[in-house]
């Protein structure tokens, strides 16, 4: 246990002597790769530094240990080992040139006799056409290393020829492979970047367009709260003017009316801002209306001066809709009376039909208003969106006038939609 608690507070590794070491050895690479990449030929200069003064001490005396012929000149070594190692410091930028000047050297020492050391060196070049270039660039650096092994082979052969070609060709074939290793790991770990980058972007999208249909359901939400409810409370005001003078007591009826339509709208307002709260981990919401609450929403707009009457055909399905459902039934319902107590005039009146069929639920307001009152109502943000809402649940919307005189709003929503919705 006390084992497993150490791990967890030290993220899950244990800090013994070789996770130390380890760490700090992939710290001091890593600060290695990152002066690489901000001065990449200061420190090819000091590769390059390192390998030309170690093949001029073997150019010294240890050459002739290993050289089949260790009676050529000094000045000959010299310059083939000059040869060997200073085109290193373009081994990155030019591994291809490189290998093709240190080949040339190494075919003149393996054809005279001097078999140098360096001439190893050509597998940074070739670690790095392996890295760097497309792999039909490793045929052509096997054709510049294979000639001045096949011609050392052929005039020093030791015992046979292929002692000295086969070994090193499988130490040329093991640096490629190295080569190939590493490029693979960096391309895969460059996708893994890219793909972490734009999994970002995509989060940082979904985020805006997350706030922006927030956005618009608080806007939609708003108004139907407000748009209503400011309807109902300007009907009842201007009832309660009229009635002043002849019936006080309907104007305190009114006057009472007004300030419960007020409060309901506040109450609702607060709700609905609530959840915009930084500082509130859950957000106390108050349950949506449902069909149930039609009822208080007539008695509402009959209190306003609207006669409303409701209708209802067939049985309410089992399972029941859903409460995203129910609120956009309820809210289509609602707007098609605001736009009536606003636009139908003082002598209309309303019916709403409320029909239950085995695949879909029907909904429709009409009004007896005047048909000059007419032109306003496809206009606005109510139509827009009572057509957003019920185009969540893959219904449809009609408006317009009646034949007889009047306006229509004509709702039919599927009892199995494709797509869950959550209430907004």
């Amino acid at each position: 246990m006390t084992t497993e608690t150490e791990e967890h507070r030290s993220g899950g590794t244990r800090t013994g002597t070789g996770t130390g070491l380890s760490r700090h050895v992939d710290r001091l690479l890593t600060r290695v790769r990152a002066f690489d990449a901000r001065h990449p030929r200061p420190w090819d200069a000091a590769v390059t530094s390192c390998w030309v003064v170690a093949a001029l001490v073997d150019a010294t005396s240890g050459w002739r240990n290993t050289a089949p012929d260790p009676t050529l000149p000094a000045r000959l070594v010299t310059v083939l080992s000059l040869t060997l190692t200073v085109p290193l410091y373009w081994r990155r930028r030019h591994p291809t040139t490189a290998l093709a000047v240190m080949a040339g050297a190494a075919l003149v020492s393996d054809a005279s006799g001097a078999f140098l050391q360096a001439s190893y060196l050509q597998l940074l070049p070739v670690f790095h056409i392996a890295l760097l270039r497309p792999p039909r660039a490793l045929l052509w650096a096997l054709a510049l290393l294979l000639p001045p092994l096949v011609t050392g082979a052929v005039r020093f052969a030791p015992g046979s020829w292929d002692q000295r070609v086969v070994p090193t060709l499988w130490a040329y074939a093991l640096v490629a492979l190295l080569g190939i290793t590493v490029r693979s790991r960096k391309d895969h770990t460059a996708g893994l970047v890219d793909r972490a980058r734009r999994l970002e972007v995509e989060r940082d999208q979904e985020v805006r367009l997350a706030a922006a249909a927030e956005r618009t359901r608080i806007a939609r939400e708003m108004h139907d709260i407000i748009g209503h409810n400011l309807s109902v409370i300007t009907g009842l005001a201007d009832g309660g003017r009229y009635a002043a003078a002849k019936s006080p007591e309907r104007a305190v009826q009114a006057l009472d009316a007004i300030g419960t339509t007020s409060r309901e709208a506040l109450a609702d307002l607060c709700r609905l801002l609530g959840v915009l709260r930084d500082d509130e981990q859950e957000a106390v919401r108050d349950p949506q209306p449902t069909l149930a609450d039609l009822d208080a929403l007539l008695t509402g707009v009959r209190e306003a001066g609207l006669p409303v009457r409701l209708r209802t055909h067939g049985e309410p399905p089992t399972p029941p809709l859903s409460p995203g459902a129910q609120l956009t039934v309820y809210r289509v319902v609602q707007e098609a009376l605001t736009n009536t107590l606003k636009h139908a005039g003082p002598t209309a009146s309303a019916t709403v039909l409320l029909a239950y069929a085995p695949e879909e639920v029907r909904a429709e307001v009409t009004d007896t208003g005047t048909g000059a009152a007419r032109a306003p109502r496809g206009q606005g943000q109510g139509l827009t969106g009572m057509r957003e809402r019920v185009a969540l649940y893959d219904g449809t919307l009609d408006c317009g006038p009646l034949p007889a005189g009047g306006w229509a709003v004509r709702l039919r929503m599927p009892l199995r939609t494709p797509r869950e919705v959550s209430p907004s």
